[in-house]
């Protein structure tokens, strides 16, 4: 389960996603997933830019279905 914070790291985010680490990176890479926040030397992603991003599929999935 992923903890209902608001910074998270890339194998929380991943796993929130339910992708790997390194898909994130490509979907990060590609746009569809947002950059990170970088915290000196760590990246972390705020919960609610990737709640936007479940959000975001589910209405295309939606959409893509009617």
């Amino acid at each position: 389960m992923i903890p209902n914070k608001p910074l998270l790291t890339v194998r929380e985010a991943a796993k929130l996603l339910n992708i790997s680490v390194s898909t994130l990176w490509r979907r990060v890479a590609d746009g569809s997933v947002p950059k990170p926040l970088k915290i000196g030397s760590l990246a972390r992603w705020l919960h609610s830019d990737l709640r936007n991003v479940i959000e975001k599929a589910k209405n295309q999935r939606g959409n893509d279905a009617a």
